[in-house]
């Protein structure tokens, strides 16, 4: 996408982006930039791979590693990451509390330091497991309202704080350490993505108006979950795989990284669906991405980009939270391929033959 010789930094459009609220006293701009700080910093270490000490190579106990409420081992650059984190926004006075991926409980601002009026949560290094083979990981973030009653009562933030839906999300982003480090944001007014310039340390806009395209020909799962998928989930997939000699008559790619940062950044580029839907494999879990810290801050990114982002049943932004680390699953990207999910999820479960002719039994006494 082209841009101007001389282009826009990341605070400089902050600035602009306020100017659209004349009462706004400017504590976002200074939580957001903190947060491009902290990014700024994890990317530096990222950039260093095993140089750095920090992604622990191959060992699968790496040094340090603790096993996280999620049930999973903290990598030495998970830990590192999320102390940035708390470490870059803990004393700007902009926030009443954060809550992390890291974290069993949230994180209360400490004693003697000034508070804010908005709460941060945040998955520091998504996608780690992915380090060791150098593919492309990042953080994500989503900035909410503090309840009135923290901000005057000065108390710490509980879980209870943190409980509100997608929908009302102040800003959202996260930051993609790849090949380039770029951060991708909304305040609420679109999408704009920054790439980070290395000679000037400073995010640069560089795509100022991203747009999720309606149609697409590319969709994103994992095939090894294919056995536990519900019936709706099948029958899309079928149905692409079974390309132009099926009812969807166009052929479609499949694409999958593993790192969720990487899936939403390809498809804010050039369009396509991510599914990494509810199933049947762990019936207590009722999906595998977490809503306050993933799918509520890529949900936001995607509706704001004119994409749709969804359960499968219901819009992702709607659901209620009822625990700081609940799952869910997560269908997100052209609306028109979100839709049809959703749609299918609808309609009455059919006994139909898959589409697709590698799928279906075969038999000598078949009628």
């Amino acid at each position: 996408m082209p841009f101007s010789h001389h282009p826009t930094t990341l605070t400089q459009y902050l600035i602009e982006q306020r100017r659209r609220f004349p009462g706004a006293s400017g504590e976002l701009n200074t939580l957001l930039l903190d947060v491009a700080l902290a990014c700024k910093a994890i990317a530096r270490t990222v950039a260093f791979g095993v140089l750095g000490r920090c992604t622990g190579g191959t060992d699968p106990t790496p040094v340090g590693g603790q096993v996280n409420v999620q049930g999973e081992v903290q990598k030495p650059l998970d830990v590192l990451s999320n102390r940035v984190f708390l470490q870059r926004n803990a004393g700007s006075g902009t926030l009443a509390g954060m809550a992390s991926e890291e974290m069993d409980a949230p994180y209360a601002i400490p004693a003697g330091q000034p508070r804010g009026k908005y709460l941060l949560v945040f998955d520091p290094l998504d996608g780690s497991s992915n380090i060791d083979v150098n593919v492309s990981v990042g953080s994500i973030f989503s900035v909410l309202r503090a309840p009135q009653d923290l901000v005057d009562s000065g108390r710490d933030a509980t879980e209870a704080d943190f409980l509100q839906p997608g929908c009302t999300q102040v800003a959202a982003g996260y930051a993609l350490y790849g090949p380039t480090t770029q951060l991708v944001l909304s305040v609420g007014q679109g999408v704009a993505g920054f790439t980070l310039d290395p000679n000037l340390g400073e995010f640069m806009l560089t795509h100022p108006d991203i747009r999720v395209p309606r149609q697409t020909q590319e969709f994103a799962i994992n095939a090894s979950n294919a056995r536990f998928w519900e019936p709706p989930v099948k029958r899309y997939v079928d149905e692409c795989l079974a390309g132009r000699s099926g009812p969807r008559d166009k052929d479609f790619n499949m694409r999958w990284i593993a790192s969720m940062v990487a899936e939403a950044h390809r498809i804010l580029m050039r369009g396509g669906v991510f599914l990494y839907p509810r199933d049947t494999k762990d019936l207590a879990k009722p999906g595998r991405l977490r809503l306050l810290y993933e799918a509520n801050p890529v949900g936001f990114l995607m509706e704001q980009a004119g994409g749709r982002a969804s359960t499968g049943r219901e819009p992702m932004l709607a659901v209620p939270p009822t625990q700081l680390h609940q799952r869910i699953g997560l269908v997100f990207g052209s609306a028109d391929e979100v839709e049809r999910i959703e749609r299918y999820h609808r309609e009455p479960a059919q006994d139909r033959e898959p589409p697709v002719p590698l799928f279906r039994e075969r038999s000598l006494f078949r009628d």
